[in-house]
């Protein structure tokens, strides 16, 4: 590869709205590795401008399992730097600045269009086959109308002043020259009602203050490039390098979702997984050595990795591959030793066992007992008989519709703490007119696979909300399959 930059500074950014996606790791790697190859810095930035969605526990999801992975950073909210603040949240005063550059170069404009006529704009363009967008009416209003409705008190936002003929044109690491026609680009919203910036706007902003000179990300911002490109031109500045990495897929080809799969990294770390053999992972699904090799380390991969040996096909997220890669780690790469002290670090922690020893030792006889009677706390899949999956008394087709539905519910909490996820399942129980004990039967044999187990909420808390979600994901499988 060649033209790169003397100053390599790359980025990831992340937006703390739930469990770290193994899509951020495997997007993480690449931009880790593309750093340390060509002596450069990797940047962690998080970009929390989604106040509807933002989960306060999310930041510490994402650094945890980063830090898990190996995958450290040169500059991040949690250790500093010298272009920060790194939440995103923290520059909004900065974001003004440049609001105010577009508006003097007359490149946006307020919008002040309700929910409502959205919506029914929304509806319209579906019903005539229509691409999803705004249709430019604030923007073939007088400002001075708009502003005294501002002044008003209406709700209002700045929009992309999207050139309404030509082309924009950028060029892609991977891809080539990429254009797109103008009449194609939605006039996006940069700055919301409540004052924040969207993604598309900070993101711009910020590549440049921290002087992001390549951006490595997943092919799904392809198509909000050229937005990101005409406000670079827009606000006379100069954009970085684009590498718009393939997405990961699922074997029958469709995007990783975690509707269907475990995409949780958390969850593969209480799985059992081994950070090495993960990283080994990511980087094989999408980028292939001279030699063909399966097994490499990161410092191969950093001293092997070339943009062009990136494969442009759709990377296949093969469960029976990490499976593979991780019995190889397990039983040729890692020495007794370090298999033990992984097993006391992830396993048999102190931290972890101090936590679950209280709910279960007054039901001990001896010691075996915790092994044979709380082994769930320490495996991944549970086994039962699915009959006892079934809610008591509503029958296969009810009890699946129940358990998908609840499964979106629990997947929506942010507090997963034992009082909260009692509320929230009396709560779902009244809602929808079924037993509170015939549903706790069903979630117990699910989480547990044991009609008698350790008490139900507080074991929920400690399993985590990833582990439970996996294993009432199985339990689904299996109730549809019931039908």
């Amino acid at each position: 590869m060649t033209n790169i930059q003397s100053t390599v500074r790359v980025r990831i950014g992340p937006s703390p709205t739930g469990e770290a996606h193994i899509g951020i790791g495997y997007i993480a790697l690449f931009n880790y590795v593309f750093a340390k190859k060509y002596g450069g810095k990797f940047i962690l930035r998080i970009e929390d401008t989604d106040k509807k969605r933002f989960n306060k526990y999310s930041e510490n999801s994402i650094i945890n399992s980063l830090k898990w992975l190996g995958i450290v950073w040169d500059e991040g909210p949690d250790i500093g730097g010298r272009y920060g603040p790194y939440r995103q949240s923290e520059r909004k005063e900065i974001y003004k600045t440049y609001i105010d550059k577009l508006f003097k170069f007359d490149k946006v404009y307020w919008c002040i269009c309700t929910h409502e006529r959205l919506k029914k704009l929304k509806e319209h363009q579906i019903s005539l086959k229509q691409p999803s967008r705004y249709d430019g009416f604030c923007r073939k209003k007088s400002k001075k109308d708009i502003l005294n409705n501002i002044i008003k008190g209406k709700e209002a936002v700045v929009r992309l002043k999207v050139p309404l003929s030509g082309c924009t044109i950028f060029q892609d690491m991977l891809r080539g020259s990429i254009t797109i026609s103008n009449s194609n680009i939605d006039d996006q919203i940069l700055l919301k009602s409540d004052g924040f910036p969207t993604y598309h706007f900070a993101n711009v902003v910020d590549d440049y203050l921290m002087q992001i000179s390549h951006v490595l990300r997943g092919e799904e911002w392809i198509s909000s490039t050229p937005k990101h490109v005409l406000l670079y031109e827009f606000l006379k500045i100069s954009p970085p390098k684009f590498c718009h990495l393939p997405l990961l897929r699922n074997i029958d080809k469709t995007k990783v979702s975690k509707r269907e799969n475990s995409v949780s990294i958390t969850y593969y770390r209480q799985a059992g997984f081994y950070p090495d053999a993960m990283i080994n992972f990511l980087g094989l699904i999408s980028f292939s050595f001279k030699d063909g090799r399966d097994v490499f380390s990161i410092y191969d991969f950093i001293k092997e990795f070339s943009i062009k040996q990136i494969s442009l096909g759709s990377p296949i997220f093969d469960i029976q591959k990490l499976l593979w890669l991780n019995n190889l780690y397990i039983s040729k790469k890692l020495t007794n030793y370090q298999i033990v002290k992984y097993l006391q670090k992830q396993f048999f922690s102190y931290k972890y066992l101090y936590k679950i020893v209280p709910l279960v030792k007054g039901r001990l006889s001896k010691f075996e007992d915790f092994i044979k009677y709380y082994d769930f706390f320490f495996v991944g899949d549970i086994s039962t008989n699915p009959i006892y999956y079934l809610i008591e008394d509503v029958g296969s087709k009810k009890s699946y519709q129940l358990i998908y539905l609840l499964l979106s519910s629990i997947g929506s909490l942010m507090d997963f703490s034992a009082k909260n996820i009692e509320r929230h399942l009396k709560e779902f129980c009244i809602d929808n007119h079924i037993s509170f004990k015939s549903l706790l039967m069903s979630i117990r044999m699910m989480i547990t696979g044991k009609k008698i187990s350790s008490p139900l909420f507080k074991t929920i808390e400690i399993l985590g909300k990833e582990r439970c979600l996996y294993r009432i994901k199985a339990s689904l499988k299996i109730l549809k399959s019931m039908q």
